[in-house]
Formats: structure tokens, C-alpha cells, sequence
């Protein structure tokens, strides 16, 4: 059934609006792939975006960033980890999930969690 997916989409609803979209644009250096004055997306892969949406402008309210956690996988997590630090963020300290996999984590301005973890066969 989803074997045809062409994308993905993550839409987070957000109060802190600007500031969200200037994080994930400006620090993480995603790329946009589309923009309106209340609407962002962002292409995190290929098959896979994410989108920051003003709330005050949409008739979907945000959770504050309660309860979601958007995990990426990437193929370096020291490198990862020393870029993110290197453009002001503050990530977690790196540790082994139960699963072997390594991880750290970050919080957007609207306090959505982030976590960024490498397979532990890479």
C-alpha cells in the first residue's frame, strides 16, 4: 500500500513561528522547498519533509512541542554533534541507546525534541 509513498510530510504547528523556521533554516541548514508567509517545508531527504506552520494563522493549534520527537538518522554522529555546537546549539552529550544505536538530542525554539542517531553498523 505505501510502497508508492512519494513523500512525507511532518507539519509542526508552532506560536514561536519565526523563530522555528530561522532554526531549522538558519542553524540545521535545511533546505526550503516551499514558502508562504505563514507556511515553510523543508526537504529532509528525498521521500521526507518537514514543515513549520504559523498557528496563530491555522486552524490546527501546536502542542507546545509536548510529545513529539522528530529522529533522524545520519552517518556521523561526532561530526553531526560538532557542527551543531559549532553553529550555537546546545546538544545532549552522546549515549548508546539499549539497541546499540548512538544518539544525541536537540530542542527547537517551540521545544520539539530532535533526535539525531547513528546506526550502530556504520
Amino acid at each position: 500500500m505505501l510502497e508508492d509513498l512519494k513523500t512525507s510530510n511532518l507539519i509542526f504547528y508552532c506560536k514561536e513561528w519565526s523563530e522555528t523556521v530561522r532554526f531549522y533554516r538558519d542553524r540545521l541548514r535545511l533546505t526550503v522547498t516551499f514558502s508562504t508567509d505563514w507556511f515553510v517545508e523543508f526537504r529532509l531527504s528525498t521521500k521526507a519533509r518537514l514543515s513549520i506552520a504559523d498557528e496563530s494563522r491555522s486552524s490546527i493549534k501546536g502542542c507546545g512541542g509536548r510529545g513529539i520527537t522528530l529522529a533522524i538518522q545520519i552517518a556521523d554522529i561526532e561530526g553531526m554533534r560538532r557542527q551543531t555546537e559549532a553553529v550555537g546549539l546546545k546538544p545532549t552529550a552522546i549515549k548508546k541507546h539499549p539497541w546499540g544505536a548512538k544518539v544525541f538530542y536537540l530542542f527547537d525554539p517551540e521545544g520539539h525534541r530532535i533526535e539525531l542517531w547513528e546506526s550502530n553498523n556504520s
